[in-house]
């Protein structure tokens, strides 16, 4: 594979500080309502390796402060060298090493548990994983769909995901029991991000409608 020059790498905001922003925003917002959809305006040119609203999301969030991991099909595309160039971050081969972590869409994931997890007295150390998927949409009508809960959400939000690890469920149940420790995750599509914070509980809408006939038998 030919390695990208600098001519040939897409270019970043068009306008640094307002692109950032702009981004920026979107993802606290994503974190602070967690399962809600939030769109992702940019003007980045970005790679066609991984999903735009991830890229701009990562080009907003990184600095030269910053350790990223790649999963496989995103560190041999030209993404690599577009966010090293652009925001001069530090790509570490180690997942586990990594404050930041991008999986491009059918890459195998890192298990949560093996990224940087924080402590109870730094638990801003822990890693965020931006995981690209292929759609996000909610699905209050589906007794299958997510069922978050926690802080941020205003009793109940609907979540139906699709492309994660067939095990995600099992990893977030135990990467929410670690709080303070654990991961945030965004999931990105094309054009929006969905946050889930370490303080998101996720079940299913069938599992909960079970457990209240449950309980009324």
């Amino acid at each position: 594979m030919n390695q990208p020059t600098l001519a040939s790498l897409g270019a970043g905001f068009s306008t640094e500080a307002f692109g950032s922003q702009g981004v920026f925003r979107s993802v606290l917002q994503a974190l602070s309502h967690p399962g809600r959809r939030m769109a992702v305006a940019h003007d980045a040119q970005t790679p066609k390796a991984g999903n735009s609203a991830s890229a701009a999301t990562l080009l907003a969030l990184l600095d030269s402060e910053c350790t990223l991991w790649l999963s496989p099909r995103l560190a041999a595309s030209d993404a690599a060298a577009w966010l090293r160039f652009h925001t001069g971050c530090t790509l570490v081969s180690h997942a586990g090493d990594a404050r930041f972590v991008w999986v491009g869409e059918g890459d195998a994931a890192p298990s949560l548990s093996a990224l940087a997890q924080g402590t109870d007295i730094y638990p801003d150390q822990s890693a965020t994983c931006v995981l690209d998927v292929a759609r996000i949409d909610g699905a209050a009508d589906d007794a299958d769909a997510w069922r978050l809960t926690g802080p941020g959400i205003l009793h109940t939000a609907a979540l139906r995901v699709g492309g994660l690890p067939d095990d995600f469920e099992h990893q977030w149940a135990a990467n929410h029991a670690t709080f303070p420790r654990g991961v945030d995750v965004l999931l990105g599509t094309q054009t929006h991000i969905v946050g889930l914070p370490r303080t998101t509980r996720i079940d299913r809408f069938s599992s909960h409608t079970a457990a209240l006939h449950g309980a009324k038998a």
